[in-house]
């Protein structure tokens, strides 16, 4: 495609890429389909991109036209690297999918179909699509279909050929790839607390595929609760949710997990209830198994959180390798897994110095750590509390002999 210029109007405003299904919207100019839906129903613009007009209808006309002449363009182009385009697939009515769901809830032999053309339109990436099926209710059918834990075996195509899975099980996967609006889980979370319990069900009982998709799930489901929802979380949640992450059942279920638990443990008696399902010993040993930046950031902000009470902080030190992997990631992640390392060493200091621990900050190379970040200017926050607590324990830990004569020099007075 690079060696023919591809005509101006032929190119959509939004993405400035060769339109595959050009639509006109009520100012008159013609985008293409997936662009400019997601300009208006994911982003919520109420404007043309080009006049910045005001939209008060959102109709989109597919412009038949011009999608007949540029496939003419790509037909006489083939030559120079130009592929055909495909005519596109008709864009799918409320009535049309309430019509299905309705059927299968009076038909149980239907429930194949529909969950078979649900799982085909979420495919097509559409967002208008997507705000169909909400809108025709397939939130709700796909609730009830997980919550009632349909065991009806489904024969689903993949890339390697086909498998039988539960209905409950696609019905999950086919609610998160749908992708729902904030306030359809807004509404769910605040009125439907059996369908949060059967999510950790599957978290405990489920396979690992569901496992994930249930993880993603109910961090997105507790990203838009109330503080009284998020107060009141159960014990069992945690537990589950600290197994999720020793499984390791998927580098995206794992940092669905970390990211739910930044989300919960800052409210009420969660931090406690996180301990007291093992969080602390796995986020070290998660620590300790990966290089990824973003979960190495979010395991260390969810022991920040553990460690402002004496039960986290206590368990972070029966770990034999808690101090120093904490340590260990100072300068080696990111300057906000930095400020939260010194920060839970910070806490340690204040709250839980024995003779034992400073021998150990000493010992695994904390203390040397910290007399790096005085010296180093890059955070101000970050090297007083190395200072403070360089300060705090001068007594034990100014020893020529536990420290490097290049680092003592720079020991604060």
């Amino acid at each position: 495609m690079d060696e023919i210029e591809i005509p101006t109007h032929f190119l959509c405003p939004i993405s400035l890429q060769l339109m595959r299904d050009p639509v006109t919207i009520s100012t008159g100019i013609s985008y293409d389909r997936d662009s400019i839906e997601k300009w208006l129903y994911s982003c919520k613009n109420k404007a043309c991109p080009v006049t910045k007009q005001a939209l008060h209808d959102s109709g989109l006309t597919p412009n038949h036209t011009l999608r007949r002449l540029i496939q003419t363009w790509c037909t006489l182009n083939v030559s120079h690297g130009i592929q055909i385009i495909p005519a596109p697939n008709p864009p799918i009515h409320n009535t049309q999918i309430a019509k299905l769901i309705n059927d299968a809830t009076k038909l149980p032999e239907t429930r194949f179909k529909c969950l078979a053309t649900l799982r085909s339109i979420t495919l097509e990436e559409g967002e208008r699509n997507r705000s169909c099926l909400e809108a025709s209710g397939a939130v709700e059918f796909l609730v009830s279909i997980i919550k009632r834990d349909d065991s009806t075996l489904l024969q689903a195509e993949n890339n390697k050929g086909s498998e039988f899975i539960k209905a409950s099980d696609e019905a999950l996967s086919i609610f998160y790839d749908i992708k729902v609006s904030k306030s359809c889980l807004r509404s769910i979370i605040s009125n439907d607390e059996v369908f949060v319990a059967y999510l950790v069900q599957v978290l405990e009982n489920g396979n690992h595929k569901s496992r994930a998709y249930a993880t993603m799930i109910l961090k997105d489901l507790f990203q838009v609760a109330d503080p009284t929802q998020l107060i009141n979380v159960k014990s069992e949640l945690f537990a589950q949710l600290v197994r999720a992450l020793s499984d390791d059942v998927s580098q995206q279920a794992t940092k669905a997990a970390l990211k739910l638990l930044v989300e919960l443990c800052p409210w009420g008696r969660n931090r406690i209830k996180a301990v007291e399902g093992g969080a602390v010993f796995v986020l070290i040993e998660l620590l300790l198994g990966t290089s990824e930046t973003r979960a190495s950031e979010l395991a260390l902000i969810v022991l920040g959180h553990l460690c402002g009470c004496a039960e986290g902080r206590a368990e972070l030190l029966k770990h034999g390798a808690g101090l120093a992997i904490v340590s260990k990631k100072i300068f080696r992640v990111s300057h906000g897994a930095s400020n939260m390392a010194v920060r839970i060493i910070s806490s340690i200091s204040k709250f839980s110095a024995t003779s034992r621990v400073l021998q150990e900050m000493l010992e695994v190379g904390v203390v040397r750590k910290l007399i790096l970040v005085v010296t180093d200017d890059s955070s101000s926050k970050r090297k007083e509390r190395a200072r403070e607590m360089l300060k705090l324990h001068s007594r034990v830990w100014r020893n020529p002999a536990c420290i490097p004569c290049h680092l003592l020099s720079s020991y604060p007075s």
